[in-house]
């Protein structure tokens, strides 16, 4: 944003003078002003040849200039308003002026049409390489050594036994709990605060959700709602098929109680890890836990294969399992036989390629993205008007989205906070609202610790930032900038 000191000339000014003055700003533009200090038009330098052309000599004043309508915008014009008025009028520098109308700003558009999304994907060099190599090899089809390269290393790093590399992490989820018996007529337990692709593979089943409300501390499942969950499935006679315990924002639900209940009652766990790799619960690598663990590669996770997602487990028949209905569960037969329903839910080797690639940053991308929400912390720590998403003592959280409650002491609420960010073009979201709430899952059970929501309130009042570990520090200053005029 120019100075507008900068480029402000009155009518008493030379010729010579705007050119000179054209020459320092260096953007193309001088703002001509009255002797009151009113904006009257623009000047370029199209405009001074216009002049001497004509016969005006250099020494001559700007009192030559013809009236010229100034298109200009208010001060409390947001950057998406701007953009938008310099799009219908052709133009690439827009004057704000106050309500006497003197300039106060000059906008330029190569400085404020950048918008600052949300978790963007984060490539590098290596992604190149194996898929280069996947192209040199003609393994272009689904399945080939990059597929079963991606299942090994990734094994590797999480320290699972056995893995399966499909084509999202909904699919992992959907092959989990038809791996774990899940049929027409059972119910499965699952957090209420995520993305609707934790619940929605209950239906394909043909089960029936209920969903467990979260706990303050971590965000993630509450072991005293799921307790008292399991605790009135069996006064009623049944009990659940599976638990999904979905970990949330990079971090990781408090396993060892909710691990202790599930053993109690006999049910497996399957954890969603699909926003939590790399993250650890007390050491131990997310998606570890359970029964079957669930990562995703979707184009906005910490990394990615564009779209992408992986089964793990220390069982070998059921990973085998996995691999075999996810490739259309085709028999081993010369002909094409099949003797159940199976799925197109295999990852190709070129985006296994892309994988590979990044699974070699993961170490540097959460670094990154922890980076991202030191700086948020540190940035706003004078306002104390927002409370971020705590990290227990014995979580180690990726941080692949830094999120917060807006305090009630805040200048506008969570929806909109989000709203202004979003004219200033800043992406934020809110946070997931709880499967509860959902109008296609409207009537289902779920159980709290007590009498209050945790999930609705972290609703009500949470606010997702933008969090991509290619972050610039620019746009990091200019989030918590905004955030600061916003919250105060």
């Amino acid at each position: 944003m120019a100075e507008i000191q900068e480029v402000i000339v009155s009518r008493k000014a030379t010729l010579r003078d705007a050119m000179r003055r054209l020459d320092q700003a260096g953007i193309g533009i001088l703002l001509l002003v009255s002797d009151e200090g009113v904006l009257d038009r623009a000047v370029t330098d199209g405009d001074i040849r216009r002049l001497i052309l004509a016969g005006h000599g250099l020494d001559e004043a700007l009192d030559a200039l013809p009236e010229a309508k100034c298109i200009t915008a208010p001060l409390g014009a947001t950057r998406r308003e701007a953009l938008e008025l310099m799009n219908r009028h052709g133009i690439s520098h827009l004057p704000l002026v106050d309500e006497r109308g003197q300039a106060k700003k000059l906008l330029m558009r190569r400085e404020i049409d950048e918008q600052v999304l949300l978790s963007t994907p984060h490539m590098g060099d290596a992604e190149r390489e194996f898929v280069e190599q996947a192209f040199l090899t003609n393994w272009i089809a689904p399945l080939g050594p990059n597929v079963d390269a991606f299942e090994t290393e990734l094994c590797a790093f999480v320290g699972s036994a056995h893995g399966a590399a499909v084509s999202s992490g909904t699919a992992a989820i959907h092959l989990g709990l038809r791996l774990l018996g899940v049929g027409p007529g059972d119910k499965v337990f699952c957090s209420t605060l995520t993305f609707s692709a934790s619940a929605n593979p209950i239906v394909y089943q043909g089960a029936e959700p209920v969903f467990i409300d979260s706990e303050a501390s971590s965000w993630n499942m509450c072991p005293k709602a799921l307790e008292r969950a399991l605790s009135t499935a069996a006064s009623e006679g049944w009990r659940p098929k599976a638990v999904i315990v979905v970990n949330l924002y990079g971090q990781s639900a408090d396993m060892d109680p909710i691990l202790e209940l599930c053993a109690a009652y006999d049910v497996p766990v399957l954890e969603d890890a699909a926003e939590s790799l790399a993250a650890t619960y007390k050491g131990r690598q997310s998606g570890t836990f359970g029964k079957i663990g669930v990562f995703s590669f979707n184009g906005n996770k910490i990394i990615t294969t564009s779209g992408g997602g992986m089964l793990v487990s220390d069982d070998k028949e059921i990973v085998a399992r996995a691999r075999f209905l996810a490739t259309q569960a085709r028999d081993p037969a010369p002909h094409y036989q099949h003797s159940e329903i199976g799925y197109n839910y295999r990852m190709s080797n070129i985006l296994a390629g892309v994988g590979r690639g990044q699974l070699r940053v993961l170490e540097e991308r959460v670094a990154a993205r922890r980076g991202v929400f030191e700086r948020y912390r540190d940035g706003l720590a004078d306002d104390g008007l927002l409370e971020w998403m705590p990290e227990p003592d014995w979580s180690f959280s990726n941080r692949w989205l830094t999120t917060a409650t807006v305090s009630s002491g805040a200048a506008h609420d969570s929806a909109g906070i989000i709203r202004r960010l979003a004219g200033e073009m800043i992406e934020a979201r809110p946070v997931w609202k709880p499967m509860h709430l959902q109008p296609v899952f409207a009537g289902t059970r779920y159980f709290t610790a007590g009498n209050s929501s945790v999930s609705e309130d972290l609703f009500e009042r949470g606010i997702c930032l933008p969090s991509g570990s290619n972050m610039s520090e620019e746009q990091l200053d200019r989030v918590i900038s905004t955030l600061k005029t916003l919250l105060r």
